[in-house]
């Protein structure tokens, strides 16, 4: 994939059959126990899971799986292609998510980070997400802890949200 300007747009839309071998591409390239097609497949076929793509220049330059709960959303999976990292990606598709968020209904998002992925600790720290709790032998693949990140939509925001939404 080419170097790209970061300050180019970036185009979130909902992820289709054909995006799969870009997705497995990135997964593969950002994951030490990455998932497999069929894990994808059996995920997106839950109904409240969702697949989105961010897409610059026309190319897959990440995705996130997210499954819809009351109160909450929880994402599965998320990563951005190798090469457009560093480039507002990943922030945008968390901006995705958090315009999601209604104080009243669904006020927060949760994710797992593996203790050892310090670069996505600290990249959802550094967009507000906190970690906490420590999830003891989380994965099937290690033994390893995962830390329970969480981001939780502030009052404010949401009714500012609502109330523009009503105008």
């Amino acid at each position: 994939m080419p170097s790209i300007n970061s300050n180019q747009a970036c185009h979130i839309r909902w992820m289709i059959r054909r995006d799969l071998p870009f997705v497995l591409n990135i997964e593969n390239a950002s994951f030490e126990f990455p998932w497999t097609e069929d894990e994808f497949i059996r995920c997106l076929r839950q109904r409240d899971c969702i697949g989105m793509v961010a897409e610059r220049n026309e190319d897959v330059a990440g995705f996130m799986i997210y499954e819809l709960h009351k109160n909450r959303i929880h994402i599965l999976s998320f990563a951005v292609h190798p090469d457009y990292r560093r480039q507002g990606i990943g922030r945008s598709m968390v901006d995705k998510l958090v315009s999601k968020l209604a104080y009243q209904r669904r006020n927060r998002i949760v994710l797992e980070v593996r203790e050892t992925n310090l670069d996505a600790q600290l990249f959802f720290r550094q967009l507000g997400f906190r970690a906490t709790s420590v999830l003891r032998s989380f994965y099937e693949d290690t033994p390893e802890d995962a830390f329970l990140m969480q981001y939780r939509a502030a009052a404010e925001t949401a009714t500012n949200e609502e109330s523009r939404r009503a105008a």
